[in-house]
């Protein structure tokens, strides 16, 4: 294991056992009255400084604030999403989450299994009646993240990593692109896909050779733990990029511009919340995009925006917000 994620799943399981979950070998039950949440999160688990770590720290709050009770699986711990699932509706869970598209065939299977439990899928959209799809419109972040990649490009090429070619991945590349031209037409944008959400390393590749060959001076990372390696080469080689999913700036504090924010932490509180004061889920669709406070950007920092810029990219976002482009 990287050692930045060594010190990322400490620091969240310390952050668990403190605000007293139990962890997955058991700790005191909790009171019966208490809902009850387990999630299975995405591949990498924990320490991924993107997806899981935010859908931990939306459950996290939730239990602060609402007084329930939350447990999870791992993949690396279950070895199949499918016993990670099972385990977790078989310990009582009122809801059961899983977290990214990769989950919804084990998802799917659990939920026929159990007709009567309650399963809540992030990331991508089921047709099953127990289950509630919660996505999200990545590529609404992804233009306001290409407009600012399009302003400050110098080489007019930028670069998109993606995770997988998969069609949530790209959505991420759909607005990107779009939102480069508007902010720049003379820029083009120089695509590639990892195959892999867990390997930093390849991200790492994969950037350098848009640096180098692409002659690419910004590069977007729509990649999980991957892309988190394309952060610290452009860094590495005195280049900027653009994170996402959180905030990644302290990633590579000398290269980071902005993050495209796709909120879990935020459309999981909610979701949570609906369900603890309503006893259940109102709508089989949960959407969350920027007027929903789903998708956004984190500060612009190392080359800061001029007051033209500033004023172009409000623009543009009231714009989106009031659905005046699409």
């Amino acid at each position: 294991m990287k050692p930045i994620r060594m010190i990322w799943t400490f620091v969240l399981g310390m952050a668990l056992l403190l605000s007293g979950c139990s962890l997955q070998n058991g700790a005191a039950a909790p009171e019966k009255q208490r809902l009850k949440i387990g999630i299975m999160l995405s591949d990498v688990g924990l320490g991924d400084q993107s997806f899981s770590d935010a859908a931990f720290a939306g459950l996290l709050k939730a239990q602060e604030d609402f007084d329930i009770f939350f447990d999870y699986r791992e993949l690396a711990a279950s070895k199949t999403y499918d016993q990670g699932l099972k385990e977790l509706v078989e310990e009582g869970n009122d809801v059961v989450i899983g977290l990214g598209f990769m989950v919804k065939d084990s998802l799917e299977k659990i939920a026929k299994t159990y007709p009567d439990k309650t399963f809540l899928l992030i990331d991508e959209v089921s047709d099953l009646p127990n289950i509630v799809s919660l996505t999200f419109k990545e590529d609404e972040g992804s233009y306001l993240a290409g407009l600012v990649a399009g302003m400050k490009t110098t080489s007019n090429v930028v670069g998109f990593i993606g995770g997988m070619d998969v069609p949530i991945i790209r959505k991420f590349e759909k607005g990107f692109i779009a939102g480069v031209k508007a902010a720049n037409p003379n820029a083009g944008v120089i695509s590639e896909f990892a195959g892999d959400f867990g390997k930093a390393e390849l991200g790492a590749q994969i950037a350098g050779r848009m640096f180098e060959q692409g002659k690419a001076d910004i590069v977007y990372a729509a990649a999980g733990f991957t892309g988190t390696g394309a952060l610290q080469e452009a860094q590495k080689r005195g280049k900027l990029a653009i994170g996402v999913d959180s905030d990644q700036f302290f990633l590579a504090e000398k290269a980071v511009l902005t993050s495209m924010l796709k909120n879990v932490d935020v459309s999981i509180y909610s979701a949570v919340k609906t369900f603890k004061e309503q006893q259940k889920f109102p709508q089989r669709q949960l959407q969350f995009g920027l007027k929903e406070n789903g998708v956004g950007l984190a500060p612009i920092r190392v080359l800061p925006m001029t007051q033209q810029e500033e004023q172009r990219l409000e623009t543009l976002k009231q714009q989106m917000l009031s659905g005046g482009i699409q």
